[in-house]
């Protein structure tokens, strides 16, 4: 087993020696080569990053209510209570109702139709 992982050395230190000539040659360029201009940087504004959430923030009663927006569409909601563990409220779609998202998610009741009488 030692004497085929010492051959395998051994062969790819043979290929890397035969190889190494041919690819440190120095590769004669063209002469009528030019350098390219410099190209600034693209400038970034707020108005040119539509993936960063607005952020409104509405205290009410004592509870922070976050609502996050992407083109104007609100699409989550972080609701603090005064008193207790913040949780997140989502859609799943467009035209979908409100998701609870935390630690406290309402239970899922199923309504499986079993017998009709």
């Amino acid at each position: 087993m030692m004497m085929r992982k010492n051959y395998k050395n051994l062969s790819a230190l043979l290929l890397a020696a035969m190889l190494a000539p041919t690819l440190l040659q120095a590769r004669e360029l063209p002469s009528n080569l030019q350098p390219l201009e410099d190209i600034p940087p693209p400038s970034i504004s707020s108005e040119d990053v539509p993936d960063e959430p607005e952020v409104t923030i509405v205290k009410k009663n004592g509870e922070t209510i976050e609502e996050y927006r992407v083109g104007g569409q609100l699409y989550m909601m972080k609701v603090t209570p005064k008193h207790g563990v913040p949780y997140y409220l989502h859609r799943e779609d467009q035209d979908g109702a409100w998701v609870n998202v935390g630690p406290n998610p309402p239970l899922s009741i199923p309504k499986w139709t079993i017998f009709r009488f």
